[in-house]
């Protein structure tokens, strides 16, 4: 894993996976991981993960991928939660009790939809319409 933590801190890149061969992620927030779950499950199942912020939404995504184990700089205690709660080990820098926003000023977004969901599963619905509407601002602008 240590490999994995010292690429994430050279690249700059936002996530490194390993299942296998190695892939870097770029995008902000969930996005990488979405798509990962939606597009290429199979490299979520049995990975290992470095990510820089992992939040709940985060979290829930990678427990449905069935990630081994996770590596973050920076962990919400829900995420920490939700991992332990299936079974995954989990190794940070720093544990928080929330993600932030990028202003600072409030939880970050996707946090905040997943905060009252007891389960990873009921994590999921919320995250893809987050995702969908990100998608249409994205694509009207």
């Amino acid at each position: 894993m240590q490999d994995l933590i010292d690429m994430l801190h050279r690249s700059g890149c936002s996530c490194v996976l390993r299942n296998g061969n190695v892939h870097t992620y770029e995008q902000r927030g969930v996005a990488d991981l979405y798509d990962l779950l939606h597009r290429h499950p199979q490299l979520l199942c049995g990975a290992e993960v470095a990510d820089k912020v992992v939040g709940k939404g985060a979290a829930a995504l990678m427990v449905l991928g069935r990630v081994k184990e996770v590596y973050a700089d920076v962990i919400s205690e829900p995420a920490l939660a939700l991992f332990a709660g299936a079974g995954i080990p989990v190794s940070y820098a720093l544990s928080v009790p929330a993600i932030r926003n990028r202003a600072g000023d409030g939880w970050c977004p996707v946090e905040t939809l997943c905060r009252d969901c007891a389960t990873a599963a009921d994590c999921l619905p919320l995250i893809r319409g987050f995702m969908e509407r990100n998608a249409t601002r994205v694509t009207t602008k």
